[in-house]
């Protein structure tokens, strides 16, 4: 696991005025707590803070360097602009090398599942014990081959370095199903347009000899209703 080093800020001011201005110098207010320590308000640099998620997930363990002093922690919670996604607040818990932590690590499916079959992930995250320093980046869940109704408990997990998974061992983390037929495809299809009130148009049968590149003759016109016949050059 990487270990990310991030130059930190004291913040002596606070609220939603102090937190716009520290974002508008590019940084992002965070908090540092854990193991019995008075919290400590620094900021961090925008930038690298994205990188390090980027390259390292939301378990990136990171070296705080703050006034020449140098801390572990991990990512506790970050919130996030619901539009533009800007980093706006990050919460970091002190850790120390040795410990074992609780996070949540994503779900990866990886393989291919048997043929006409759907593969459905039911768990993003599952729960895992590791050491601060040992922390998967992700859990693979392999369906190789793998038929409908065969899907992978949290008790089939397996993870490296000694990790542990916490979640319910008999949770559903990947699903296998059968896939769909097109008949039921159109019959969920029907129902739910059924269900928003849409009306399927039918289309009307075409008439006996109006097929495509018939002529249909104009009707002809009755007049007083006797008939019109050819008259030949006399």
């Amino acid at each position: 696991m990487a270990d990310f080093r991030l130059a930190a800020e004291a913040r002596t001011e606070f609220g939603k005025g102090s937190a716009r201005r520290t974002r508008r110098a590019g940084r992002i207010p965070a908090v540092l707590y854990g193991h019995g320590q008075d919290v400590v308000h620094l900021s961090l640099p925008a930038r690298e803070f994205a990188a390090v998620l980027r390259n390292g997930g939301t378990n990136a363990l990171i070296t705080v360097v703050l006034d020449g002093q140098e801390q572990l922690a991990l990512t506790k919670s970050v919130q996030r602009d619901p539009l533009t996604r800007v980093h706006e607040h990050v919460d970091l818990l002190v850790v120390r090398r040795g410990e074992r932590v609780t996070v949540d690590v994503p779900v990866v499916v990886v393989g291919e599942a048997a043929a006409e079959t759907l593969v459905s992930v039911e768990l993003n995250t599952v729960s895992v014990e590791a050491d601060a320093t040992a922390i998967p980046e992700t859990v693979e869940v392999d369906v190789t081959g793998r038929e409908a109704g065969n899907g992978v408990t949290a008790a089939e997990l397996s993870l490296a370095g000694g990790a542990t998974v916490l979640t319910d061992p008999e949770a559903l983390v990947v699903n296998v199903m059968a896939a769909p037929t097109a008949e039921q495809l159109d019959a969920e299809l029907a129902e739910a347009e059924a269900e928003a009130g849409i009306e399927r148009e039918e289309s009307a049968p075409a008439e006996e000899g109006t097929g495509e590149g018939d002529v249909v003759p104009e009707p002809q016109d009755q007049g007083s209703g006797e008939s019109i016949e050819s008259t030949e050059n006399s």
